[in-house]
């Protein structure tokens, strides 16, 4: 969500009994207007929060000019002191994959790799020392499934120019509350999958400029998304089942929107049984 409505979007979000109490919402906002400044990001997203047994993970995202060119990520275990993320990489998401449990909320803290490949099994030989993999790592594998999985935008907030950069629609004044409450109306905000497969005659009555990303009316397992009406009415709240503590809100007929993650960095793998 936008750092610059943090205080006003913390509390739209608020429902589902997640969020921050009042202190820490303050001391984040002001940290990540300074964060802005000191980095020089057009835009900078609070992520949301990834909570360990010993502490928690607090997420940025800086964006540039192209908004879906690759964000800078940095974290903080206390709302002040922020350090920049490695970027991700496929080894990354290959390696934390196989990991289970809890976060630690130690960024040095080392996983045990315990399943091997032969090029493993040839570093052990060599080195003689189990392969690891450091927290770290694995909390940025962690962000980009979930952004990768259930990072939302409504329909028609970015544009899409024909040189293939995004940015942001000035003429989007907001979704009706018609089309809010459709699942049709909210695009995952990252490379579309499912678009690339339609045919011409599917296509044409798309929009390139802003229809150039997949839906979340064909997410599978269907039923993976609740969508709600909060505040009177007044807030459309979509959330996530597959990545319990992912909550996007949306009020109709504005500009306010965004979505923010607060939960254990746990991905819901027991949903298919559960619907």
């Amino acid at each position: 969500m936008e750092a610059s409505w943090l205080p006003a979007a913390l509390e739209l979000v608020s429902g589902g009994g997640l969020g921050l109490s009042p202190e820490k919402r303050a001391v984040l906002w002001s940290s990540l207007l300074l964060l802005q400044r000191d980095y020089r990001f057009e835009r900078v997203w609070f992520w949301g929060c990834i909570q360990g047994v010993r502490g928690a993970y607090y997420i940025a995202e800086g964006l540039g000019p192209d908004r879906a060119a690759p964000r800078s990520r940095l974290y903080s275990l206390n709302c002040v002191d922020w350090s920049l993320l490695p970027p991700v990489t496929k080894e990354m998401i290959t390696w934390a994959g196989p990991l289970k449990g809890r976060f630690q909320g130690d960024p040095s803290f080392e996983y045990e790799y315990t399943e091997r490949n032969a090029e493993d099994a040839e570093r052990l030989d060599e080195d003689g020392k189990e392969p690891t993999i450091k927290e770290e790592a694995r909390v940025v594998a962690t962000i980009e499934q979930i952004d990768r999985a259930v990072g939302i935008i409504p329909r028609g907030a970015f544009v899409k120019t024909p040189l293939g950069s995004v940015s942001e629609n000035r003429n989007f004044e907001g979704l009706s509350l018609t089309e809010a409450k459709k699942l049709s109306s909210y695009f995952h905000f990252t490379e579309p999958v499912n678009l690339k497969n339609k045919t011409l005659l599917e296509k044409a009555d798309l929009d390139p400029s802003t229809d150039f990303l997949d839906s979340l009316e064909h997410d599978i397992p269907q039923g993976s998304w609740t969508v709600q009406l909060e505040k009177g009415g007044a807030v459309v709240v979509l959330r996530s089942l597959l990545w319990l503590g992912l909550t996007f809100y949306h009020v109709p007929m504005t500009k306010q929107y965004g979505y923010v993650y607060f939960g254990t960095g746990e991905k819901n793998l027991d949903l298919p049984f559960m619907l």
